[in-house]
């Protein structure tokens, strides 16, 4: 048999062992990279757990965007609606006194991609992500100009903010990304906009017991760092630093603390071989050593950086 032949026999093989890999394995591997910032380099994430029913939270982000006059876009294309009301979708602001708020909505990634269109976005200094299925905000936005331009936003020293869905967008793993169920916690739709990087973040922790639901996702993805919110509870990331700010708890899921990643070091550890650790408002951690760096109250068993 001819060598020419041999290697076309062989590059075959390789070619349907690569599809056999592709369309197998419903969730390959993924790297991430080794990024040394895990939050932005400049400019501030506002990420929160649902319901918004603390206005702490939300003066924090009209904070950001730099006061009551700040230019703010809010955007609520995860809720699902075809034309959705300005008013009630930017009322959580203005009913605060923040005076320069509009909505900035579409369904049609062509629209998205249009000059006109991203103009509001070009000018503001805070972005909000409401509420609903954040693989909408996916299919309408991702790859666009628009996505282009909300980092931007960042980029000029401004915040990017969420509730709920427009929490998990801000990961770079997008959990419960599947169009059939919210569920689901890892379906068609797995990339997030990557605003907190190597991240996998869920909400309505506490609310809907789902406490337990991101293991799945570090399970398969060891290197993401999972963040679970609570209602009325959120995550404020400026470059590595996070901190907890609302009424509740955050969750944080660290492969490195789990039991079967044990590498002799027990004191780093969780206890009773948990999954999770929960941080309290006041808290703050350094997302790129994962160490806690300040925790208000007694010490609850958390990783601490000495």
């Amino acid at each position: 048999m001819s060598k020419i032949i041999l290697k076309t026999i062989l590059l075959f093989i390789l070619i349907h062992l690569a599809n056999h890999q592709i369309f197998c394995n419903t969730h390959p591997i993924i790297k991430f990279g080794e990024d040394t910032l895990i939050g932005p380099s400049s400019g501030s994430l506002v990420i929160v757990g649902g319901a918004m029913r603390d206005s702490t939270i939300s003066l924090k982000f009209i904070e950001l965007a730099g006061g009551m006059d700040a230019p703010i876009v809010v955007v609520p294309t995860a809720g699902g609606q075809d034309n959705p009301d300005p008013v009630r979708a930017t009322r959580f602001l203005t009913r605060l006194g923040a005076t320069n708020v509009i909505m900035v909505h579409t369904t049609d990634p062509k629209i998205a991609d249009t000059e006109e269109f991203v103009k509001p976005i070009q000018e503001a200094q805070g972005v909000w992500f409401g509420g609903g299925r954040q693989w909408r905000i996916v299919d309408a936005y991702g790859g666009t100009r628009t996505e282009s331009e909300f980092r931007k936003v960042l980029e000029r020293g401004g915040v990017i903010g969420g509730s709920s869905a427009g929490a998990t967008i801000q990961g770079t793993y997008l959990a419960r990304g599947d169009t059939k169920a919210n569920t689901i916690m890892m379906g068609d739709h797995e990339r997030g906009f990557d605003y907190l990087k190597k991240s996998a973040i869920d909400q309505h922790l506490l609310k809907r017991n789902r406490q337990f639901d991101l293991i799945e996702i570090i399970k398969v993805h060891p290197d993401l760092l999972g963040i679970g919110l609570d209602e009325n509870t959120a995550i404020v990331v400026q470059g590595n630093t996070l901190e907890v700010i609302g009424q509740s708890y955050v969750a944080i899921f660290d492969y490195n603390l789990w039991e079967e990643n044990l590498t002799g070091n027990s004191e780093s550890l969780l206890h009773n071989g948990g999954k999770f650790f929960l941080l309290a408002p006041g808290d703050k951690y350094d997302l790129y050593n994962r160490k806690a760096v300040h925790l208000i109250g007694s010490d609850r068993g958390i990783p601490v950086k000495r």
